[in-house]
């Protein structure tokens, strides 16, 4: 076995029974009539084109089939996947909370899971003796959990509250004190699935970078969330369940973009006729668009200037009425919001009625490679949102000669980081010899290895 393995995973299976019928006591009588009416129900069955007892036959789901991965001591792994696609199961399965019902698994070391809020937490006891609890459950000793207390306190930042019931808790004070307990008791695998939305925007950067700091220490995370950007920014790798079956594994960009851009067609261009286009009484948008130069279908160079096109049309005056754009990475990160009337600061003026159009160019040398979406949002500024076209279009940006040119192409050779500008510098050199003319002459293979 390899000494840095941590978890290896074969085979695995989870299936769960469902609308299984139970059949009631039945008296000796009913039985006997039942059999003796039997081959005419079956009869009748047949000729309706049924199954005869199809309705109470039990059915099964595989929740995950086949499913099969190694992970290393210290590697950060999301698990990514839609609602029902197997994410929970698999780390109950993981944690030992249910059984597979085929396939092995082998752990190689202490499980710390966090997978529901207030899981083994009892709500008579207090938060105290729930820590001291949920501790020994870990296989932790009193001594170990004495010594981490404190920390585990003052990290849930619910020091007045420790000697509560735990009933009394909210929901957010019970996902605090559930992930401190999970993270602080030093376990070699720490499981957490997507409770951290429970949490308040700060106490969720508190507990990504905490799960950081224990894949820092060289112990290993699963991490389940549909946050995309938290998988992106924490996870070095990444597996993707489907229907219970793991489609790919890999890079986390890479598996982030597979997922977000599954079943997604191109689409630069949506038209809208006046009776259905999006928005109300005051303001409708007809035409979104995307386009360039190239006039390409769906792929730009990142070398090309971009343009976004919309047509609109206000039926009132509206004081502060704006309209633009969000720009959105393949992670689900907003990059981006540019409206009409932001220069300026011309938010309140007033935007007589008439069908209007706006453009507005993304300049070339600025979108690192790969897939994005854009937006349509509009409304009246503070007052209301008219419009909002979540994700209506999407397009995808190639390299041909930008700065990934010296990367050799690909995602997994490219510039990091959602833009990747071609900016001008400027070198001077200094010391002794700054009185000479110095050139600096980087070819293409230096450059690919500098930026790597």
């Amino acid at each position: 076995m390899n000494d840095d393995m941590m978890i290896k995973v074969q085979g695995l299976g989870k299936r769960f029974r469902i609308g299984a019928v139970r059949t009631p006591y039945q008296t000796l009588r009913s039985t006997l009539t039942d059999a003796a009416l039997a081959p005419m129900r079956r009869t009748r069955a047949l000729l309706r084109g049924e199954a005869y007892g199809a309705s109470g036959l039990d059915q099964t789901i595989w929740a995950l089939k086949n499913v099969s991965f190694e992970i290393k001591r210290g590697d950060v792994v999301g698990i990514i996947g839609r609602n029902g696609a197997g994410k929970s199961t698999l780390l109950k399965v993981l944690s030992r909370i249910t059984e597979p019902t085929e396939g092995t698994i082998d752990l190689y070391g202490r499980v710390g899971a966090l997978l529901e809020v207030g899981t083994g937490f009892h709500p008579e006891l207090t938060g105290r003796e729930n820590v001291y609890l949920n501790g020994a459950i870990l296989g932790m000793t009193r001594q170990e959990i004495d010594h981490k207390f404190d920390e585990i306190v003052s990290f849930a930042e619910i020091e007045k509250f420790i000697d509560t019931p735990y009933k009394h808790y909210s929901s957010g004070m019970g996902l605090r004190l559930g992930f401190a307990v999970a993270a602080h008791l030093e376990p070699d695998i720490l499981v957490v699935d997507e409770v951290l939305a429970v949490g308040d925007a700060a106490f969720q950067r508190k507990c990504i970078g905490k799960m950081g700091e224990v894949a820092g220490e060289g112990r290993t995370v699963l991490f389940v969330s549909h946050n995309m950007s938290a998988v992106n920014s924490l996870c070095e790798y990444a597996i993707w369940l489907d229907q219970g079956q793991a489609v790919m594994q890999g890079q986390t960009n890479d598996v982030i973009g597979k997922y977000l851009g599954e079943g997604i067609d191109r689409l630069q261009r949506r038209t809208w006729e006046a009776a259905n286009a999006p928005g109300d009484h005051s303001a409708k948008v007809y035409e979104v668009a995307v386009t360039s130069a190239t006039g390409r279908d769906g792929q730009y160079s990142s070398t090309e200037d971009i343009t976004f096109h919309t047509k609109f049309e206000i039926f009132e005056p509206l004081d502060g009425f704006r309209i633009g754009f969000d720009l959105i990475s393949e992670q689900g990160e907003v990059i981006f919001r540019t409206l009409y009337n932001d220069s300026g600061g011309q938010y309140m003026m007033s935007i007589p009625p008439g069908v209007y159009t706006a453009e507005v160019s993304i300049p070339k040398n600025l979108l690192n490679e790969g897939l994005y979406y854009l937006t349509v949002v509009g409304g009246v500024y503070r007052v209301k949102h008219t419009i909002m076209l979540d994700r209506i279009l999407n397009f995808e940006i190639v390299n041909v000669d930008g700065v990934n040119a010296g990367y050799g192409g690909g995602t997994e050779r490219r510039r990091y980081g959602t833009i990747a500008p071609l900016l001008d510098w400027s070198v001077d050199p200094q010391g002794q010899n700054s009185s000479e003319n110095v050139t600096l002459n980087v070819d293409v293979e230096d450059t690919a290895s500098v930026n790597s």
